[in-house]
């Protein structure tokens, strides 16, 4: 997958542009999670979201995303969320978007994010619910997809257990995209909970 996003870094980042109302909607519901504390986002492709959730770090795999993640004043760091090159109990948050639907071990993946967060720090997942109306969407098209062709999609459900295996305790669920993206053209509200919405957050303290 390192290769796609490094061939088209432009294409993927020019989506967000196209879909403003998508990625606005998003962000608003990524941001009831958000605590005070030094930050990274695992998984940051081009800074999209850590530049305006002002995300202090921001790692990825792809060099080139990296090169527009740097632009948008991401302190970067190039690696892969299995083996993360941080010291054990410096951040506070950790922000994966998307990411753990590219992730080769999610299970490695978390339970590294808790060996960097600090005592009480939070992870914050956001994902696009495989059992929703727009995970059903992506999977149908998945084959035709440069970027979700090898994805692995995932229902609210495990990323829960996944969460909980790794040593979270999931504290909050937010939920936004209630239509096609095709018909978005405003943002869309930011409810609790999960079942309705195609974008679900999901917040979780890690549990000493």
């Amino acid at each position: 997958m390192t290769s796609v996003f490094n061939k088209f870094s432009k294409e993927y980042d020019l989506w967000y542009e196209k879909n403003q109302a998508v990625y606005i909607s998003e962000i608003s519901a990524i941001r009831p999670h958000l605590i005070s504390g030094l930050s990274l986002e695992v998984g940051v492709g081009s800074g999209r979201f850590a530049e305006p959730l002002k995300i202090d770090f921001g790692l990825d795999p792809s060099f080139e995303m990296l090169r527009l993640a740097k632009d948008r004043n991401i302190k970067v760091a190039k690696g892969i969320a299995e083996k993360l090159p941080f010291k054990s109990e410096i951040f506070n948050v950790v922000l994966l978007v998307v990411t753990i639907c590219f992730l080769e071990d999610p299970e490695m993946a978390l339970k590294e994010v808790k060996r960097v967060l600090q005592p009480g720090g939070r992870i914050i997942v956001g994902f696009v619910d495989k059992d929703s109306f727009l995970g059903k969407i992506y999977l149908a098209k998945k084959e035709k997809s440069i970027f979700y062709r090898e994805a692995k999609f995932y229902s609210v459900t495990e990323v829960k257990a996944l969460l909980e295996k790794t040593g979270f305790k999931p504290k909050l669920f937010t939920q936004t995209i209630f239509n096609p993206l095709e018909e978005i053209t405003e943002p869309q509200p930011v409810k609790e909970g999960y079942g309705e919405g195609g974008f679900v957050v999901i917040s979780a303290k890690k549990v000493e």
